[in-house]
Formats: C-alpha cells, sequence, structure tokens
C-alpha cells in the first residue's frame, strides 16, 4: 500500500490549475536558452520544465513567476514537505529555480533573485538497495531464450547488470556503440559524455547470440540503429524495460518491488566491492563525475560484512 505522503501528494497534484500562459511562455524560453548555453539532455530540461510548471500551478494566475519573493519560496517549500515531497525532491527543486531565476536576473527581468539566500534542502542520504548474488543469477535464468524476446531481455539484463549501466544508457546503445573483438561498448552518460566498459564474458556470450538468433527476426531485413529492438523493430523505450524486469523478477520468485532497472547498476557496484574491486576503479566503470558519488557503495558493503560477521562469528 502506497504512504499517506504519496497519497497526499497526488490528491494535491490532481487539483492543480493548469499552468498560466505568461509563465509557460517563461519556461519555454528559459528552456530554449539554457538547452543552448549548457546543451542539456532531454531528461534534465523535462525536469527542469516539471520543477518550473509546479511553482507556477501554485502560484497560480495572481502571482507571476517574476513577482516570487523569498517568503513566496519558503511557503511553496512548506506545501511540498505537508504534501509528502522528501528532501532529495526540493533539493532538486531549488537547483532548478536557482538556475531559472539566475537567468531572469542576468536578463534583467527581475531585480533581486529570491533564491540567494535560501538554503538548499539536504536530501538524507539512502544506502541503494542490492540483490543478492543468487537473486541475479535467479533472474538472469527467468527469460525464456528460446525466444526471440527472452534472448533479448537475457542480454539485456547480463549486458546491464555486467556493466553497471544506466537504463538510459542500455537502451539508447546503438550497433555501432558495440566492439565484441575488444570486449568494449561505447556508452553515453549523463551529459552527453561518452565512456568506453568493458564487456563480461557471461554478457557477451549472451550478446552474440542475440545478435545471431534474435536481432535479424525483430529487424525484418531493414537497417535499425538501436541495438535491442522490440517485436515491431522500435528501440526498446525505458518503459518497457522497467515493466519486463518487474515481471521477470515474479518469474524468478523475488519481489518485484525490490528489483529495478537501477537496482541491477547497484548490485554492479556492491558485488564488485565484496569481490576486492577499488572505488576508482569503479568510479571510471560507472561515469561517476565525483568519487564522492561511488563512496555510497562502501557502505552498502561494510553494512553486509557487518550483518555477515554478527550472524557467523562466534564473538559476533
Amino acid at each position: 500500500m502506497e504512504s499517506e505522503a504519496i497519497t497526499r501528494r497526488r490528491l494535491r497534484a490532481r487539483a492543480m490549475p493548469p499552468v498560466p500562459a505568461a509563465a509557460a511562455t517563461l519556461i519555454e524560453s528559459f528552456l530554449d536558452r539554457i538547452w543552448a548555453e549548457r546543451g542539456l539532455s532531454r531528461l534534465t530540461l523535462e525536469s527542469y520544465r516539471r520543477d518550473l510548471e509546479g511553482l507556477a500551478r501554485w502560484l497560480g494566475e495572481s502571482t507571476p513567476l517574476t513577482a516570487v519573493d523569498r517568503a513566496r519560496l519558503f511557503d511553496y517549500l512548506a506545501w511540498r514537505t505537508e504534501a509528502g515531497y522528501d528532501g532529495r525532491s526540493n533539493a532538486r527543486l531549488m537547483s532548478s529555480l536557482r538556475a531559472f531565476y539566475v537567468q531572469l536576473l542576468r536578463l534583467r527581468q527581475i531585480d533581486a533573485d529570491p533564491t540567494a539566500l535560501v538554503q538548499r534542502p539536504k536530501p538524507r542520504r539512502k544506502l541503494p538497495r542490492t540483490l543478492l548474488e543468487s537473486e541475479i543469477d535467479a533472474l538472469m535464468a527467468a527469460p525464456d531464450v528460446d525466444t526471440v524476446l527472452g534472448l533479448r531481455d537475457r542480454a539485456m539484463l547480463e549486458l546491464m547488470y555486467g556493466s553497471g549501466l544506466r537504463v538510459s544508457e542500455l537502451t539508447m546503445l546503438t550497433l555501432g556503440g558495440i566492439n565484441l573483438r575488444q570486449g568494449a561498448l561505447r556508452v553515453t552518460g549523463k551529459g552527453g559524455k561518452e565512456r568506453l566498459v568493458p564487456i563480461g564474458q557471461e554478457a557477451q556470450h549472451w550478446l552474440e547470440r542475440y545478435l545471431a538468433e534474435a536481432r535479424p527476426a525483430l529487424a525484418a531485413g531493414k537497417m535499425r540503429e538501436p541495438l535491442f529492438l522490440t517485436r515491431r523493430g522500435a528501440g526498446v523505450s525505458r518503459q518497457l524495460f522497467w515493466h519486463g524486469i518487474k515481471r521477470l523478477a515474479t518469474v524468478a520468485g523475488i519481489d518485484s518491488g525490490r528489483v529495478t532497472p537501477h537496482g541491477l547498476r547497484h548490485a554492479f557496484a556492491t558485488h564488485l566491492l565484496n569481490h576486492g574491486a577499488d572505488l576508482r576503479s569503479l568510479q571510471m566503470l560507472l561515469g561517476h563525475a565525483s568519487l564522492s558519488t561511488t563512496q555510497i557503495y562502501t557502505a552498502v558493503a561494510k553494512e553486509r560484512l557487518q550483518r555477515m560477521h554478527e550472524q557467523h562469528h562466534p564473538r559476533g
């Protein structure tokens, strides 16, 4: 069952009015400029849009975005907290608003930045939930590899877990981005940054089988750029893979609530650390810009070692 906070948030979201026309125009101009200046990804731009439209809806027709002051922002943050939004969501919101109002100030459309002295909410640090190696084995065995779609799903699962890919990186892979001879992938990560990622032996085996036995049937003799294809020959979307992994978790006898595409990435990182990988190498494999982002996995590994010690050591 969903929490009361989530229920309140959904009910409030349904009651929100549409975005005022003037605010929509202002937001669109902001997105056009920031895309031209920074070359942000579509997902980042959508996140900015969602945050700004949320504030505009809350303000309504009576208060334009250019008239917002610090007190009004505090009221909005208080409303979001009451509605069930967590610290991570509010921290991201403040980043979006800060970028928006800095641009308006630079263009002299406002006299002062209302976010200037508003402290960015600190998100509560959450340890990533990960799967046991035995659960990974069960999940990998779930697809029916005697079918073209099952063979595709097995190759996707093995590649995502074996290379620690984000779901967007996995679904954006193209034929030109793989080099089976060298056993490497060219992956486009956050901010459009490319990196080379090794393909493990097991993942390479299933990828080769998919390319030889399944993909030609899915491509139906046509030139298709995406690596992983649907029954209709289109690229597999993030949403389709999300639903597929939930279904396969059920087949494997694993609680589907514990299995997500990003959970495979967490499992990749945690299992590598458990088997002796160093943080700097893991940072490069995951494509993290900062080592501090990677360090969260040491807490996961430490927590597991502590539980093992308590369970098996005579003085634990």
